[in-house]
């Protein structure tokens, strides 16, 4: 992985992805004593970040003759790929969790993914996919431990530098790492100097024990509202990565995440994932000591069944 084949993603990419906004917060900035910037991802096309890495990687697999493609999702990378081979012209299967937001369900029917539900992990629903793509001779693109898709999500990094030039930290949520890998490699390998700090849920924490320990550690299925962080082991490929580049990271309560979710909406009129709200929390709760910083808060997508939003603003 490395700062070429990023930009080689993002000649990919070209007419199929929206380059999606920075909106400033006033009220942010003010509440943080810094200038805060927020990356638009859930403005983008297929709802998240995610069409980055699935096109990228699915165009590969088209290239090399493929007619079937399969994914494990909670959702979000799903959506991405049925959409995905939508637009190349293949066959998609989507395996997902039981417990999948309908509206992500919905998504990826309405792309014309074929859904397989598997359990609640991702390790679960991962390996049913893999058995899947061995069976019926597809191929199988993973949510986030592969080159291709952390390219297409470092696309995300290059345009943070590229619209935002004085930017001196920028806050990744983190699932299984393929964002945080790709915009810690787009922006490391560029601009060293600026920060990259990462954010996971509380009830989701194995990068932030993997990190303490030195290795990639296993946790149990999380229930966290930010369901497109449930991840139970960090990516082969990714958690090097981090290892290398990734300045901190921290975390960030459920009451937090939705107090985040809840400001988003109120102030700044924004529907947002909880998973998106994580940056929006650690900067809030000042879990990221900064002052007089231009600070980028990475939101993810903004896909989310509206039926939770009652119990995200009211819930504390």
């Amino acid at each position: 992985m490395n700062l070429k084949m990023i930009y080689e993603a993002q000649k990919n990419l070209e007419g199929i992805i929206n380059e999606t906004p920075l909106l400033e917060s006033t009220q942010l900035s003010k509440l943080s004593g810094n200038h805060v910037y927020l990356k638009s991802e859930h403005l983008q096309r297929s709802g998240s970040f995610k069409i980055r890495g699935a096109y990228n990687a699915v165009k590969d697999a088209v290239e090399k003759g493929a007619t079937l493609v399969i994914a494990a999702s909670s959702g979000n990378h799903g959506q991405a790929v049925a959409l995905a081979a939508k637009l190349l012209g293949v066959k998609a299967i989507i395996v997902i969790p039981k417990n999948a937001a309908e509206c992500k369900r919905a998504a990826i029917s309405g792309y014309g993914g074929e859904i397989e539900s598997c359990g609640f992990t991702s390790s679960e629903r991962i390996s049913r996919a893999i058995a899947i793509a061995n069976e019926q001779a597809g191929i199988f693109i993973p949510p986030y431990d592969d080159p291709l898709i952390i390219a297409g999500q470092g696309t995300v990094g290059l345009e943070i530098i590229e619209s935002l030039p004085e930017v001196d930290v920028v806050i990744v949520p983190i699932g299984g790492g393929g964002l945080i890998s790709g915009v810690l490699t787009a922006i490391k390998e560029s601009r060293p100097e600026i920060k990259v700090i990462g954010v996971e849920p509380a009830l989701g924490n194995d990068t932030y024990l993997s990190i303490q320990a030195n290795k990639r550690i296993k946790v149990d299925a999380s229930n966290t509202v930010a369901d497109g962080l449930r991840t139970s082991v960090p990516g082969e490929m990714t958690f090097p990565i981090l290892q290398k580049h990734l300045d901190d990271i921290v975390l960030v309560s459920e009451a937090e995440i939705k107090s985040a979710f809840t400001f988003v909406l109120e102030r700044m009129k924004q529907l947002i994932e909880p998973s998106s709200a994580t940056t929006i929390a650690a900067l809030m709760s000042e879990k990221i000591n900064l002052k007089d910083k231009h600070v980028v808060c990475l939101i993810s997508g903004g896909n989310i069944d509206l039926s939770e939003i009652n119990n995200l603003i009211n819930e504390k």
